[in-house]
């Protein structure tokens, strides 16, 4: 019988089983990888997805795999995961949006834009894919086109926070404080104590003079969250601009006490005891801020003349 199978197709039986065995090698391969990856072993996942879609690229394991190495910071392998994704499924448009946001992390706009363009092709009503491209369109500094990405996407989501927060930004670096307020209204309204819009509307009264309107919007930022950075370098620039210093001394003080090990906040209150004359302490700050952050070093000077550059975020 052996004889007679080897002759006459005895090989068809053998390649039967032997896909049969690549498919359970495939299944076991994938439910190990999505077990490894639920149990946050990612390398294990990450091995297993690797194989399985050596015997098999179906779509769904080619996700798993570009999500696991989203997951463990791998980005250019994600990229070429997706990219081999969207081209096996052209028509997929949330693999579109992953490859965009994946083009985002390593600053790929054009890309990105690309990739956005294509999903905005898919589905018109799909408010994502034009609050990626808004984001594409700011990277590569077309606010203008920003603002019509973004209010495409509002108009087909008008509840979408994000997306008038990011409007908000654009019209503000575009000096529209008026438009950029209505935005940051709009996200206040539905989340009264969203951070960031806080702090952009901080900024914006601050700039426009209106020093007691900013401090409310740090001071409410502060008191949701008081290890707010950014929140206590805006509102110490302001108390420097006012020659407040003793007070932005005593606010920065504060902060160190609570975030002790934040070389930002000693840099900051030794460029205002230097101010003060106060060189001695300015030292000691400075001294601790290198401490702290050796690879700061560089950009102190003694005079301290770059902090407000390369340390506090500007109030304008």
């Amino acid at each position: 019988m052996g004889l007679l199978s080897s002759l006459f197709g005895g090989g068809k039986p053998n390649e039967d089983q032997q896909a049969k065995q690549e498919k359970k090698n495939f299944e076991i391969l994938k439910y190990d990888g999505i077990r490894a990856r639920n149990m946050r072993q990612l390398p294990y996942a990450i091995k297993c997805f690797e194989q399985a879609i050596a015997l098999n690229d179906e779509p769904e394991t080619l996700q798993l795999l570009a999500n696991a190495y989203i997951e463990a910071g791998r980005t250019d392998d994600a990229r070429i995961t997706l990219d081999r994704l969207v081209d096996k499924t052209p028509d997929n448009i949330q693999a579109l949006l992953a490859l965009a946001s994946i083009c985002y992390m390593q600053e790929d706009y054009e890309s990105m834009d690309n990739a956005c363009q294509k999903a905005i092709k898919l589905d018109e009503t799909s408010a994502p894919a034009y609050y990626l491209a808004a984001k594409a369109a700011r990277g590569m500094k077309n606010d203008l086109q920003a603002i019509v990405m973004l209010t495409k996407a509002i108009m087909q989501n008008e509840e979408y926070k994000e997306a008038y927060l990011l409007r908000a930004e654009v019209l503000w670096d575009m000096r529209q404080a008026k438009d950029a307020m209505s935005d940051l209204d709009k996200v206040l309204s539905v989340s009264p104590d969203e951070e960031d819009a806080l702090l952009l509307k901080g900024r914006i009264h601050a700039a426009l003079g209106q020093v007691e309107e900013a401090q409310s919007c740090f001071n409410q930022i502060l008191e949701v969250n008081p290890f707010n950075e950014k929140a206590y370098l805006l509102k110490g620039e302001m108390l420097m601009e006012q020659k407040e210093f003793d007070q932005a001394i005593e606010f920065y003080t504060e902060a160190i006490e609570l975030m002790p090990q934040n070389a930002v906040l000693y840099q900051e209150r030794g460029r205002i005891r230097l101010l003060k004359g106060d060189k001695e302490g300015s030292i000691e700050d400075m001294k601790k801020a290198i401490e702290l952050n050796p690879d700061n070093e560089k950009l102190i000077t003694g005079n301290y003349d770059n902090f407000k550059q390369n340390s506090a975020p500007g109030i304008y």
